[in-house]
């Protein structure tokens, strides 16, 4: 028992040493900071690069690898509410989502703000793709009560069109006067499946259709790799990236 009892008052006094080490009476009582301005006046530094170099090989040869090419130079350039950026980017992705979710009736994978670069007459690489999209967002299929979607078609008019695909919207005064979707006319009594990224959905550029959803589904993809299959697709058919500004946003 004597034992057991001296054991265990070395050992509170090891615990009790433990914690009073712990803390410190130390006290920041000066700090200074130095800026050191990166220009070319900076001397190079060979082991630097020979330490990054190797890496960035690697990554310019994926980067630089051509995936496809392009008929036309695709821009972000709105022309009447629509863009040529804007319509393949939404094209692309609700095709590559539409292989597993066929039932998807239109698509917002972006807002104009998302669409970051535009893309190059003739050959797409990768480092393209990535410069138009550079965010990890993931693709999402939400099926919306009509109520929800009228407060996303409002949005759209409001802003005088954004990346859609699967619906046309005549905007009149900054307000839809006339919707198509699936080439029926928009049923407010409806619930309608909508794509779009996990950006948008969370209140991304104050886009708020997406809070209250029937139901959601997560598609499994990348908005940035659904653009890059596409074109590798396309590019295995031997046909190359177009688009065109087909009216799917008008004004009266």
């Amino acid at each position: 028992m004597r034992i057991v009892i001296q054991f265990r008052i070395i050992a509170l006094s090891i615990v009790s040493v433990f914690l009073f080490s712990c803390s410190s009476n130390y006290k920041l009582v000066n700090a200074r900071r130095v800026l050191y301005p990166i220009s070319a006046d900076v001397a190079v530094d060979s082991t630097v690069i020979k330490t990054y170099l190797p890496y960035k090989l690697k990554m310019d040869s994926q980067m630089n690898a051509v995936i496809g090419c392009s008929a036309i130079a695709l821009t972000k350039t709105s022309v009447g509410g629509e863009s040529l950026l804007g319509n393949f980017f939404s094209d692309a992705a609700l095709n590559e989502a539409r292989k597993t979710y066929p039932d998807i009736d239109f698509a917002m994978p972006s807002t104009n703000g998302g669409l970051r670069n535009d893309l190059p007459l003739g050959a797409i690489t990768l480092s393209n793709v990535f410069e138009l999209m550079p965010f990890e967002n993931e693709l999402i299929v939400f099926e919306l009560n009509g109520s929800s979607v009228q407060t996303l078609i409002s949005m759209i008019a409001k802003s005088n069109g954004q990346p859609v695909s699967g619906i046309t919207i005549k905007i009149q005064n900054k307000k839809p006067v006339r919707v198509f979707i699936n080439g029926k006319p928009f049923d407010s009594a409806k619930n309608y499946k909508v794509l779009t990224s996990d950006y948008i959905a969370g209140g991304g550029d104050d886009v708020n259709s997406f809070k209250n959803p029937v139901k959601s589904t997560i598609v499994g993809l990348k908005v940035r790799d659904a653009l890059i299959q596409y074109i590798k697709n396309q590019q295995a058919a031997g046909k190359k990236i177009s688009s065109t500004l087909d009216r799917r946003i008008t004004h009266d």
